[in-house]
């Protein structure tokens, strides 16, 4: 009986010492997560100023955590601080969208060589394009986008390149704000989600060119739709 007792706390504390710790997130971290949130799905515009009175309220605390939330965006160049306004969303410029969207193809073909030379398999990558359809189909644009999102980083993970993906992480907060501005045009969703199981074809069939044209393809029309709809003329 000692023994049975000896041996169930043994393993009720292996079971508790297998717990991660419960982590507090600081607050500017999660108003940061937020309000980065808040802009590259589209509902903070490029060019919308960010009043500390406003937002402070808004979200329930103190304006010295939304200065340091502020801050933060800045350093991810997501807001900026324009003369006579103060802290805003920085536009986007013709500029930037087509940089974006070239170093997007770069990234991407330099993956799916990688992918290709390791002999990689990309099955994984029909879950997202399954998950694309189904938003598509019922008109959701947020979960496409999610969707959407998940299937390039997922892209980027398979080719084992740390540094890609870190790299990575950080365009992606322009491409997932410029995507979102996109889609709220009247563009068909159908056809967004369907340009993604081409690729995960071409790389499982390991045809390198047909995979590396249509992923240029694919960041073109990103890139071919009217961006003055969404970005400031350079000065």
């Amino acid at each position: 009986m000692a023994d049975h007792v000896i041996g169930h706390a043994g393993a009720a504390s292996a079971a508790v010492s297998s717990l991660a710790p419960i982590e507090q997130t600081p607050l500017k971290v999660q108003i940061a997560d937020q309000l980065r949130r808040a802009i590259v799905t589209g509902r903070l515009r490029p060019g919308a100023v960010l009043v500390e009175t406003a937002l402070a309220e808004q979200l329930n605390v103190s304006r010295a955590p939304i200065r340091e939330a502020v801050q933060i965006l800045e350093n991810d160049g997501l807001v900026e601080t324009a003369a006579y306004k103060g802290k805003r969303v920085k536009p986007l410029t013709i500029r930037e969208v087509v940089e974006t969207c070239e170093m997007r193809t770069v990234f991407e073909v330099t993956a799916a060589r990688r992918i290709l030379a390791q002999g990689t398999a990309v099955e994984t990558l029909w879950q997202p394009c399954q998950a694309m359809a189904e938003a598509a189909a019922a008109g959701d644009r947020e979960a496409l986008v999610a969707a959407d999102e998940t299937f390039h980083r997922m892209l980027i993970a398979l080719s084992g390149h740390a540094l890609l993906m870190q790299l990575w992480a950080g365009l992606y907060l322009r491409i997932h704000q410029i995507m979102s501005l996109r889609n709220d045009r009247d563009v068909n969703l159908v056809d967004i989600a369907a340009n993604h199981p081409p690729i995960v074809r071409a790389l499982a069939a390991r045809d390198g060119a047909l995979a590396e044209r249509l992923i240029g393809e694919h960041t073109h029309a990103l890139a071919s739709f009217d961006p003055a709809a969404v970005a400031e003329q350079d000065a």
